[in-house]
C-alpha cells in the first residue's frame, strides 16, 4: 500500500534512510513528508521505530475539487463503512494551499457533515466527533484543485515519546531533536555531550540511538490503526517485540550539564522513566565549568557536542551576546577535539561563538527558522 511519513522541512532526506532501513520501497522525499510503499508489517514498524516522523497516513482516496459542494459530494458517495462504525468516534485535519479553498477548518467540516450524513441517511445512526482522542483520525490535503484523503493511523502524533514528566513544553520537539542528533553524524560509539541539556530531551533521544530503543517503547497512547478493522494484533506484537529484542547496552558516555538545578531535576525525573539512569550521566554545573567526561584526542574528531541555547526570546542582547560568548570559549577552552553543534534560531547570535563554521544547514523549531551550525574544535 502506499504511504506518507510526515516529518519536519529538513529531515526528509534523514527520515527517506529510516525508511530505507525498514524495508520501504519507492521511496520519495516531499514538502515535510516522505512517500512510500510496504505492507501492514511496515506500516507498525514505521509508527513504533521511526525516529524523525510525525504521523505515518494511508491515502485512501483521491480527486479534484474546486468547490465545498464538489468536496461534499465526493466524499458523501465514498463507502465509510469500510473504515468507520456508527458507535466510533473520528476527528478530521486539514491541510489546505488552494486558490480554491482559503479556510482549512471550513475543509474539514463539509467533510465531517458529508461522512455523518451518509450514516445518517443508511442507518438512521451517526458516528461522533471527538478531537481529542478520536477511535479514527482522518486526514485531508488539498494542493490547488487536487484533495488526497488519508487515515491516520499514528493518532497521537510520533513525537510525543512518553518519557515527559510534566505537560510543561519543551523547547524543542523529540523528533526533531532526534533528527538534528542523526544529521550531526555522530556514532553511538563516541561520546556526546550537551552542556545546557535543560529537561534532557537530546540526552535522551542520543541514548535512544545508542541502545537502538524504538520511539514507541515508552508510549502510554494508542496508535489509531489499533482501531482499523484490518488490525492484526498478532503481528503489532511481533514487530515490538522483534523491534525490544534489539535493544542493547550503549557504547561510550552521554554527559548532560546545566546550571538549573531544577532542570538537572527534571532531566533525572525523565530519566527515570526511561530507565536511563546509567545510560546517562547528569551534572549541575556552569557553562564554563563544564568538562567532558571522556577526553579525546584533538586530531580524531571523535566526540560530539549538541546543544540548544537560548534564541533571545526572554534575554536582554547584551546577557545574549555574554551567553554566546561563553559558549564560544568554553568549545575551545575544554572540548577540544569534538565537534560542536549549535541549534539557535538567532543568526546574530550565533557570530558571537567567535568560531569558524564548518558546515551550515536551516530547519525550523515551529515557525522559527533555525540554524544548525559545525564547528570543528581541533
Amino acid at each position: 500500500m502506499k504511504l506518507v511519513a510526515k516529518t519536519f522541512a529538513g529531515l526528509e532526506p534523514v527520515l527517506s534512510n529510516e525508511l530505507k532501513e525498514l524495508g520501504a520501497t519507492k521511496v520519495q522525499q516531499e514538502k515535510r513528508a516522505v512517500s512510500f510503499e510496504g505492507d501492514l508489517n511496515l506500516l507498525y514498524k514505521a509508527n513504533y521505530g521511526l525516529q524523525t516522523a510525525l504521523r505515518i497516513l494511508k491515502p485512501i482516496d483521491q480527486f479534484k475539487a474546486r468547490h465545498p459542494q464538489h468536496i461534499y459530494k465526493h466524499v458523501y458517495n465514498f463507502n465509510w463503512s469500510k473504515y468507520l462504525k456508527t458507535y466510533q468516534t473520528f476527528a478530521i485535519d486539514s491541510t489546505v494551499h488552494s486558490p480554491y479553498f482559503t479556510h482549512s477548518k471550513f475543509v474539514a467540516l463539509k467533510m465531517k457533515d458529508a461522512i455523518v450524513d451518509q450514516f445518517r441517511d443508511k442507518t438512521g445512526r451517526r458516528p461522533s466527533v471527538d478531537v481529542k482522542n478520536p477511535d479514527l483520525r482522518l486526514n485531508i490535503r488539498i494542493n490547488v484543485d487536487e484533495v488526497t484523503i488519508m487515515l491516520d493511523s499514528s493518532g497521537f502524533s510520533l513525537h510525543k515519546r512518553g518519557y515527559r514528566a510534566s505537560n510543561r513544553q519543551a523547547p524543542i520537539n523529540e523528533a526533531l531533536a532526534a533528527g538534528l542528533i542523526l544529521t550531526s553524524g555522530w556514532q553511538p560509539s563516541a561520546p556526546y555531550v550537551d552542556f545546557m541539556c535543560g529537561s534532557g530531551t537530546f540526552l535522551i533521544e542520543a541514548a535512544c540511538l545508542a541502545t537502538q530503543t524504538p520511539p514507541g517503547f515508552f508510549r502510554q497512547n494508542r496508535y489509531t490503526f489499533e482501531n482499523w478493522t484490518d488490525f492484526d494484533e498478532s503481528l503489532w506484537k511481533t514487530v515490538k517485540a522483534e523491534a525490544q529484542a534489539n535493544i542493547k547496552a550503549p557504547q561510550n558516555k552521554i554527559t548532560g550539564f546545566d546550571i538549573d538545578p531544577k532542570m538537572i531535576q527534571l532531566s533525572q525525573q525523565h530519566l527515570k522513566i526511561t530507565a536511563f539512569e546509567k545510560v546517562i550521566q547528569l551534572k549541575h554545573s556552569a557553562l564554563k565549568d563544564s568538562k567532558p567526561v571522556v577526553k579525546v584526542e584533538p586530531e580524531t574528531q571523535q566526540g560530539t557536542i549538541l546543544i540548544n541555547p537560548p534564541y533571545g526570546m526572554r534575554l536582554k542582547a547584551k546577557d545574549l551576546v555574554t551567553l554566546y560568548k561563553s559558549i564560544g570559549d568554553t568549545f575551545k577552552q575544554n572540548y577540544k577535539g569534538y565537534t560542536a553543534w549549535v541549534f539557535s534560531g538567532n543568526k546574530n547570535a550565533l557570530k558571537q561563538l567567535g568560531l569558524r563554521t564548518s558546515k551550515k544547514l536551516t530547519f525550523y523549531n515551529g515557525a522559527v527558522e533555525c540554524k544548525f551550525h559545525r564547528y570543528d574544535l581541533y
